[in-house]
């Protein structure tokens, strides 16, 4: 099927979600509207952005027909897909195309993407990312489900089996351009919008494999990603993010007690990651001054509400 006959009969929907980034939203949306293959329509969801991104939204998109503008309370990732799949499912469209808003799809993408789901007949099908010129992975192969003690993540893709073939397929995925046949969403349902950030995109790739659809990552469906670290050290950036680290152990061990395949994995799916952060915190104790004693009881204590099924914004 050539580029023209994709045109005319494949429709496709982008979901953007935002918080904070609208001069990187600005390059994510120029990047859609190049592809070689017309996007019909584009959703941006803003989760409650404070650097005026909402009102540069409907300055430069508010009159174009094309373009579905949301703002909402600041629900996470988790949320902010949650809300633009379920968008999009009420529109004529087959494929739901989503995306943060720091990756840049190359001009050809989207044709590669649609053109290697029909050639496999995959559900979802993932682009090849690169970061400062290299190929950046953090997606599974294969999830470990049944071996405690090893992590969940036991099985990461590389750089290497990105590059080496066509396409590989996996079972974890990012939201960072995932392409999503229509059909997988009427089968599945929406992304758990209770995990708020991290191991949202896991879980629903993971659905999907389990509901009986492939999961591919395509080597030459090019995306760029931004680099943050260009701007910041990397003990910056940590120390940015060490929020994050509450809703990682949570959500892992929610993962890991949902889909684990014995009673080892569903109880302790979350120990490997606690005892590396506990590691962490004792030997900040004397550099760095990153973490503080009360962290052991936090981290504690999200492992058992992700077992227990305590999801939300914390």
């Amino acid at each position: 099927m050539g580029k023209a006959e994709i045109s005319k009969t494949v429709r496709v929907t982008a979901v953007v979600v935002t918080f904070n980034r609208r001069q990187l939203l600005g390059r994510v949306l120029c990047s859609l509207l190049q592809q070689t293959v017309r996007v019909e329509r584009f959703i941006i969801v803003n989760n409650s952005s404070t650097d005026g991104t909402w009102e540069w939204l409907k300055e430069n998109y508010g009159e174009d027909e094309r373009f579905v503008l949301i703002t909402q309370e600041n629900v996470g990732g988790a949320g902010g897909f949650y809300r633009g799949i379920k968008e999009a499912m009420g529109y004529d469209t087959d494929w739901i195309w989503c995306m943060d808003d720091d990756v840049f799809p190359a001009p050809s993408c989207l044709e590669t993407l649609l053109a290697y789901a029909k050639r496999a007949g995959a559900g979802i099908v993932c682009p090849h990312r690169l970061m400062a010129g290299r190929t950046y992975t953090r997606d599974l192969r294969k999830l470990n489900l049944s071996v405690p003690f090893i992590g969940l993540h036991y099985d990461m893709l590389t750089p290497e089996m990105v590059e080496r073939d066509e396409w590989v397929e996996i079972e974890g995925m990012s939201f960072e351009g995932p392409l999503i046949r229509r059909e997988v969403v009427e089968k599945i349902g929406l992304p758990n919008k209770e995990l708020f950030i991290l191991y949202d995109d896991t879980d629903y790739s993971y659905r999907a494999v389990l509901a009986g659809y492939r999961v591919l990552v395509v080597r030459d469906a090019v995306m760029e990603k931004h680099d943050f670290q260009l701007a910041s050290s990397y003990r910056e950036e940590k120390i940015r993010n060490k929020w994050k680290l509450a809703y990682h152990i949570r959500n892992t061990a929610y993962f890991g007690h949902r889909y684990g395949k014995n009673c080892f994995v569903r109880y302790m799916a979350a120990i490997p990651f606690l005892l590396r952060m506990y590691a962490a915190i004792t030997f900040n104790f004397f550099v760095g001054h990153k973490y503080s004693f009360s962290d052991y009881a936090l981290f504690w204590k999200m492992m058992g509400r992700g077992i227990r099924g305590e999801l939300g914004k914390l």
